[in-house]
């Protein structure tokens, strides 16, 4: 059926249209359809990630349960190694260096604490860490580098141990004072039922507190 002049006109103005813009539409439909695509493939990707790394965490886990300690370092490192980004890596690390101190290797466990700081994302992994540094800068007679951890302020579940500790690290530079005043915060944040209230009180009566 023949068009009419309007219709023609209509037809002329789109192939018209087409001609200028046509080129762009296509590259702009192409470049959506590739965001598309690799955004799904990068989701596939992160999920394989995160339950490998997930494997992996409870793989270490029971095998310390078990007193495998080859085991268990091995898929904690693998956790470090391949998936420093996911939520497994600090809680990892921080189970490595636990394994490590009761091994007696200090050097390995205070790599894999500064990891445990440097990676975590919840701030309970990363406080426990700080205080896991402090105390190992602390045997290691490093007091400056113990204090320096213990700066910033820690939350309640914490604060208890991390007092007692800087109370330790001040007797230690012989600043009595400073260190009956960590004792005493000490004794009130961790609470009545703590096991370690009683040698609080114990290192603050030798300081005549």
């Amino acid at each position: 059926m023949a068009l009419d002049l309007e219709e023609q006109e209509q037809v002329d103005e789109a192939k018209a249209w087409w001609k200028q813009h046509g080129n762009k539409v296509i590259w702009g439909v192409t470049v959506f359809l590739l965001v598309v695509a690799g955004w799904r493939a990068w989701q596939t990707w992160t999920h394989t990630q995160a339950a490998e790394a997930s494997m992996l965490f409870d793989q270490s886990v029971q095998a310390a349960s078990m007193n495998d300690l080859k085991t268990a370092k091995g898929a904690a490192a693998q956790i470090m190694e391949n998936h420093p980004r996911s939520a497994y890596s600090a809680p990892a690390a921080w189970l490595a260096g636990r394994i490590n101190i009761e091994s007696g290797d200090v050097k390995s466990a205070r790599a894999q604490y500064e990891f445990a700081l440097e990676h975590a994302r919840d701030d309970g992994v990363r406080q426990l860490a700080r205080l896991r540094l402090a105390a190992l800068h602390f045997e290691e007679k490093d007091l400056p580098g113990a204090l320096k951890l213990l700066e910033d302020a820690f939350e309640p579940a914490f604060q208890g141990l991390a007092e007692q500790l800087k109370g330790d690290v001040l007797a230690a530079q012989g600043k009595a004072t400073e260190a009956r005043a960590a004792y005493k915060l000490a004794l009130e944040k961790l609470g009545d039922q703590s096991s370690l209230k009683p040698l609080v009180e114990i290192r603050l009566d030798s300081l005549g507190g």
